[in-house]
């Protein structure tokens, strides 16, 4: 359906493009309006976040063409003579800019070896050129040579940042994107731009299929990325408002009988536990939060948080004297333990340990 891959068409070419990094934007905008450009950069940040098309735009912007722009891949090229060759380049005058701009992505993946032959390098630059080294990983970069850059830290996309730019996306390919459905993607893609658009393209190439249906809702997208059912989130929400824990163990055992992910589902239910405890306490946000949500699932989170004063304390099985459960305490409880989800050797066990604490259950 596409021939050009959705993060590619869609990579921002201007810094007016660039979504989520104006703390970065704004400082290299005002460095090359005042003609100070340093000698070399260092962008940090996880996957997706825009390091080396900011990295290119800046280049375009200083006034560098194609052909002194040069970008390296460490991970392919992370040897000392891979470093050698950049560095006899790197003194060869430019061909039609007045600088030469050096974009080497996977920094970290660099050896010992050429660490110590870019550091030689960025001691003494030559004043014609310019390195912007990216890197995910910053503990591993050396600090002689974190010491010789700027450095910019890249912020991870938030989900409405990331929630917005996927709904426009799909309205300029032609599809309209519920709101559910691009807050689900928005999760999908874990801070990353790149990702949400490569779970946006298997959607869209899915329900291109179908020529008459153009509108792509949350149950879509569920079914085509395996992404854990409302259903299911629904339950364990459910169970801790009735105060159930037989059914929310049941719950998370159909979640992992199906072989999702859990940490993902673990998240999904603590977003949208977080949005029931906003309409209790701040229902005057409620308008805001239809964005956010099919009108299901907001029916559904308004019925419980009306039912939650209500309900009594039970002697039996230890709950808040208040009865309540839609609270901070159970929030952070859930919290607390998706944290552990990455040390869980049972992948289910934190989340029924939180029902466990949640409901007093000894």
């Amino acid at each position: 359906m596409h021939d050009l891959a959705l993060y590619r068409k869609y990579r921002p070419k201007t810094f007016k493009e660039v979504l989520g990094q104006d703390h970065i934007v704004k400082v290299l905008e005002s460095s090359i309006e005042a003609n100070k450009v340093s000698h070399a950069y260092l962008f940090v940040g996880s996957r997706g976040t825009g390091k080396t098309s900011v990295a290119r735009i800046f280049a375009a912007d200083i006034g560098v063409s194609a052909n002194d722009m040069y970008e390296i891949d460490a991970a392919s090229n992370r040897g000392i003579e891979d470093i050698k060759e950049l560095r006899d380049g790197a003194r060869v005058l430019p061909f039609d800019s007045k600088y030469k701009v050096y974009i080497i992505d996977e920094v970290h993946m660099l050896s010992k070896d050429a660490w110590g032959a870019l550091l030689k390098t960025l001691e003494e630059p030559p004043k014609h050129v310019i390195f912007i080294l990216a890197t995910t990983e910053l503990h591993k970069v050396p600090e002689t040579i974190i010491s010789r850059c700027q450095v910019f830290i890249f912020k991870k996309a938030s989900d409405a940042i990331c929630k917005k730019m996927l709904i426009n996306v799909a309205l300029s390919e032609g599809f309209e994107l519920d709101a559910s459905a691009a807050e689900l993607l928005a999760i999908l893609a874990d801070g990353s731009f790149r990702d949400g658009l490569g779970e946006l393209q298997k959607v869209l190439n899915f329900s291109g299929k179908d020529k008459k249906n153009k509108k792509i809702k949350i149950e879509d997208v569920e079914a085509i990325t395996g992404a854990p059912k409302t259903i299911l989130v629904n339950n364990y929400i459910s169970a801790i408002a009735e105060k159930n824990i037989e059914k929310g163990i049941a719950t998370v055992k159909n979640a992992s009988s199906e072989n999702l992910d859990m940490k993902l589902y673990f998240k999904l239910i603590i977003e949208k536990f977080r949005m029931a405890i906003i309409l209790r306490y701040a229902p005057k946000l409620k308008e805001e939060m239809m964005g956010d949500l099919s009108e299901t699932d907001l029916k559904f989170l308004k019925d419980l948080v009306k039912e939650d004063p209500e309900r009594k304390p039970s002697a039996s099985n230890g709950a808040s004297k208040s009865g309540h459960m839609f609270t901070s305490s159970t929030l952070a409880i859930l919290l607390e333990e998706y944290q552990n989800m990455d040390n869980a050797f049972i992948a289910e066990l934190p989340l029924e340990l939180a029902l466990i604490k949640i409901l007093g259950k000894k």
